[in-house]
């Protein structure tokens, strides 16, 4: 059996559009990843996405926006304005360069001490909430919320306890200190906010999170930037692919935890099957080295030589915007092989695009594809089933073609007004919250 038989998508739960009431000002924490930096490289990816797009809708709703990050450069300002209304504040903690996320830890003190020093340049109440994004950011999330007195709103993004149960050949386990961390801080948020039904029940049933401060809000994904308008031909065009070449696309970090091997594996499997197809076939491989597969940034380059498919894989530098749109059209379908991904915006990108997407049925990807409808969901990381897949795609137009079109109508359900519309709700809930325990003389 190559794809998953009964996952079912789950659409959006239905935006509460609540004025935002009294609020202001919204500090975010992003502190081991700049929104400002490209996604697809490092420890750039969705999370910077999600931070960036409903900080800029947050902000034309009339809410102002700061976000705290870790300088990395010298050369970086205090203050740079990523957009009207949003402020990226760089905050000095350790070294520029030569720290790795593993390192960031250590320098939690020096974080928050920056943070503050920040805040405490304006009059009191300057920030109406707080939003952390990663558990590193939710530790100081955590201390500045008490300080400051306003709510602490977390999102995860990703979870060790889950990607530990789903780990990679060769990938290392998330570290003791990490779980603990992310369990003070599940236990301290006002608020959790979760991009799936499965990542909630993740933080019930292996956190303890309690039910009553979790909210599902579903990402979204730049439908005027990602859209077919354009076209498949153009689009190859512009890449030197030829119009009738079989093109199979990876986007995002090559890391073994997104497993771009298996698109390479099952690509060798097709041309094994297929032996006249190798004429035809492109891979793309759009991304840089990230996490543990820094350790051996040339290894994918060697998978293909070894797997006896360099002739037919091309790899390409990351990029955004209307590039990244053009990689997505260019490809007969888009790969999402995954062992662990809390929501999977690649997945929606590319559908949103007009391009079906076969991904690994794991944590919310099952959620972001929509399966026999935009896509396909494979059950394992077999290279023989992903091969089954993705042929039944690549390789039949009718097919290609019935599910391009409901790739599409599915991505159309998600949007990034939606997810920052339920945020700002949530924001006003968690200080309605707080307050009334004031009021109550309960202790936060």
């Amino acid at each position: 059996m190559t794809a998953a038989a009964a996952p079912r998508s789950r659409p959006p739960e239905p935006v509460i559009r609540a004025h935002p009431g009294q609020l202001r000002r919204v500090a975010v924490i992003s502190l081991h990843t700049s929104p400002l930096a490209q996604p697809g490289t490092g420890d750039a990816g969705g999370m910077n996405v999600y931070v960036v797009e409903t900080a800029r809708r947050m902000a034309q709703r009339g809410v102002q926006v700061e976000i705290f990050t870790r300088a990395t450069s010298s050369d970086l300002p205090p203050v740079a304005e990523l957009a009207p209304g949003v402020l990226v504040r760089h905050v000095t903690a350790g070294p520029y360069g030569g720290l790795g996320k593993e390192d960031l830890p250590s320098q939690l003190c020096a974080f928050t001490a920056g943070v503050l020093r920040d805040e405490a340049r304006h009059e009191p109440g300057w920030y109406d909430v707080v939003h952390s994004h990663y558990w590193l950011s939710g530790q100081v999330g955590w201390l500045v919320r008490d300080r400051w007195g306003v709510p602490l709103v977390h999102t995860a993004h990703t979870l060790a306890k889950v990607k530990n149960a789903a780990l990679a050949d060769g990938d290392r386990p998330e570290p003791l200190s990490r779980v603990v961390g992310e369990e003070q801080v599940v236990a301290e948020a006002d608020r959790l906010v979760t991009s799936t039904q499965a990542e909630t029940d993740d933080l019930i049933s292996a956190y303890g999170a309690d039910p009553d401060r979790v909210r599902t809000i579903a990402p979204g994904v730049d439908l005027r930037t990602f859209t077919p308008a354009r076209g498949r031909d153009e689009a190859r065009a512009a890449l030197g692919i030829g119009p009738d070449a079989v093109t199979l696309a990876f986007v995002g970090r090559i890391q073994p935890l997104k497993a771009p091997d298996v698109l390479l594996r099952a690509a060798a499997t097709m041309l094994a099957r297929r032996p006249e197809l190798r004429a035809r076939l492109v891979v793309l491989v759009v991304g840089g080295p990230s996490g543990s597969g820094l350790a051996e940034p040339e290894s994918l380059v060697s998978l293909a030589r070894e797997l006896g498919i360099a002739d037919v894989v091309r790899f390409l530098p990351p990029r955004g915007g209307d590039e990244l749109a053009q990689v997505y059209r260019a490809a007969d379908v888009v790969a999402v092989p995954s062992h662990s991904e809390s929501f999977g915006l690649v997945a929606l990108e590319a559908q949103a695009c007009g391009t079906p997407v076969v991904a690994a049925a794991v944590g919310g990807l099952p959620t972001a594809v929509a399966h026999e409808r935009s896509g396909l969901l494979v059950t394992d990381h077999d290279p023989g089933h992903w091969a089954d897949a993705l042929s039944r795609v690549g390789l039949d137009q009718a097919e290609r073609q019935r599910l391009a079109a409901g790739a599409v109508e599915h991505a159309a359900m998600f949007s990034w007004d939606r997810t920052a519309d339920a945020l700002l709700a949530t924001y006003a809930e968690a200080s309605r919250s707080l307050a009334r325990d004031r009021a109550a003389g309960v202790a936060v």
